[in-house]
C-alpha cells in the first residue's frame, strides 16, 4: 500500500467528485494547502485544479482526486479530511494531529509541523525533504 500525506473519508471523496462534476472547463480535482490568516494564524486552503502541479502530492479515493501543496505537507501529515453537514454549515472538516489550536468560530488554526522522528517510532512512513 502506497503512502498518503492525508486520508479522505468516503464523504469527502463524495463531495469532491460532485465539485468537480459541477465545475466542468477541465476540473480534475481539488488542491489542498495552508496559508497564512485568521486569528490562529493559519487556514486551510481548498482551489479547484485544472493542471495538476508535478511537485503536489496526489490522494485518489473512489474516483476523488486532491492534490496536496507541497508547502503543506509537513503540516497535513496524518490529517483525515472529512466533508460534514450539519444545521448550521456544510464544508469540509480537517482532523489534524498537527493542530495545536484554534480560533473560536473554527475558521483558523495554529498548526506545527509534523513530528517526522514520532511517525517514525510509531512505524508510520515518512516523507523524504
Amino acid at each position: 500500500m502506497a503512502f498518503a500525506v492525508m486520508k479522505l473519508t468516503d464523504a469527502a471523496a463524495d463531495r469532491v467528485k460532485a465539485i468537480v462534476d459541477n465545475a466542468g472547463d477541465g476540473a480534475s480535482g481539488i488542491r489542498v494547502g495552508i496559508k497564512k490568516g485568521g486569528c490562529a494564524g493559519m487556514e486551510y486552503s481548498i482551489d479547484l485544479v485544472t493542471e495538476a502541479n508535478a511537485k503536489d502530492d496526489l490522494i485518489e479515493k473512489n474516483g476523488a482526486r486532491v492534490w496536496v501543496a507541497p508547502e503543506a505537507v509537513l503540516y497535513l501529515l496524518g490529517t483525515e479530511m472529512d466533508f460534514e453537514v450539519t444545521t448550521l454549515r456544510s464544508g469540509f472538516t480537517f482532523h489534524n494531529p498537527n493542530q495545536t489550536s484554534a480560533c473560536g468560530c473554527g475558521e483558523s488554526v495554529e498548526l506545527k509541523p509534523a513530528d517526522l522522528a514520532a511517525l517514525a517510532a510509531a512505524g508510520q512512513p515518512t516523507v523524504r525533504a
